[in-house]
């Protein structure tokens, strides 16, 4: 029978650490934890027996990692996963594996694999773990093969000039970007600028895996930066990224928007001032309302906008708030932005 609560599955290898886990969820009436699992495949086994609404995970445990245990999560009963992982250089390769794997989001252990305490974090597990409930995990296959070569293709819009897309996304983002940037030949002929909400070090991880799987250039934006034809710029985490005249990428430490920094409003809005109808705005999976403002300012200068359609989005907060503003040319699905790029 069911309770109306969020049932919760504990997974990582320390005693002290599931506990910790549990008397923090324990503060929100909403959340009944179901199990307590040691490893990733304890874990694995007790996701399909349990069938909970929600996993917090440890990477690095006995057997099956975290990242393994993620993808045969999503293999066998999609769930939605928040990831647990010491915020180190070394634990966000770890923890973007898993995001890429289709983990939902993440909270950084506040002091290591093993924390004392949970008081710098439990608010954040709280918050995401609330969100994660409702999103909508699939298990992701790799991505398509490159098959077109943009050098072959035509195109009349826009008339001259460099062009750049900006790709704003959040919760669901790694997964979702790892089907869309490498299905991109190395011949596109626009920059990119993503701006996906992660503190600084797991942007860098970001970009570096994608450089990996891709075949265009991924790397995380520098100050005295220009979008340019192939190259992938990452906001770094704690930036925005503004576009000043002469297309060149300033990072600055602006308040955040919409909650965040970076946010895609800034950087779409300062895009559409210097690139006119020359950019083309993207909101791909996020909760909020990040880039709603972003590609109302692209459409007023006759840019290109297009929003990631709900069936495909683990959260539909973002493209969902974009479309409802009405400054949406063209709603998407996943694995059609690439080719919806290649028309514009």
């Amino acid at each position: 029978m069911s309770t109306g609560k969020i049932r919760v599955l504990i997974v990582d290898d320390s005693l002290f650490m599931r506990t910790a886990i549990k008397k923090t969820l324990a503060r929100e009436p909403r959340f009944e934890v179901v199990g307590l699992a040691s490893d990733g495949q304890q874990g694995v086994d007790m996701a399909i027996e349990l069938k909970p609404d929600l996993i917090t995970m440890d990477f690095n445990m006995p057997g099956l990692n975290g990242a393994q245990a993620v993808r045969e999560i999503m293999t066998k009963r999609p769930t939605p996963i928040i990831m647990f992982s010491a915020h180190t250089t070394e634990g966000a390769r770890e923890t973007f594996e898993a995001l890429a794997a289709g983990a939902i989001d993440f909270v950084t252990k506040p002091s290591g694999e093993v924390s004392a305490t949970l008081a710098g974090a439990a608010d954040e597990l709280l918050a995401k773990g609330l969100a994660a409930a409702g999103a909508k995990p699939q298990a992701l296959a790799p991505a398509p093969k490159v098959k077109t070569s943009l050098a072959a293709l035509t195109s009349t819009w826009p008339p001259s000039g460099p062009r750049v897309v900006l790709i704003g996304v959040s919760t669901g983002g790694p997964a979702a970007l790892s089907r869309v940037i490498p299905a991109l030949p190395g011949s596109i002929r626009f920059g990119i600028i993503i701006v996906q909400h992660m503190p600084a070090k797991f942007t860098a991880a970001l970009a570096e895996r994608l450089d990996g799987l891709s075949t265009v250039k991924v790397r995380e934006a520098k100050t005295g930066d220009k979008p340019s034809a192939g190259l992938v710029l990452i906001a770094p985490g704690n930036k925005h990224v503004e576009i000043a005249e002469g297309g060149t990428i300033q990072l600055t430490d602006g308040r955040p928007v919409n909650g965040c920094r970076p946010s895609a409003d800034v950087t779409m809005k300062s895009a559409a001032r210097v690139f006119g109808r020359r950019a083309v705005g993207v909101v791909m999976t996020g909760m909020g309302k990040d880039g709603a403002a972003g590609l109302a300012a692209i459409k007023e200068v006759d840019g290109k906008t297009i929003a990631q359609d709900q069936a495909t989005s683990v959260i539909f907060g973002m493209p969902k708030a974009a479309i409802d503003a009405g400054v949406v040319d063209k709603i998407v699905a996943l694995d059609d932005i690439p080719s919806a790029l290649e028309k514009i």
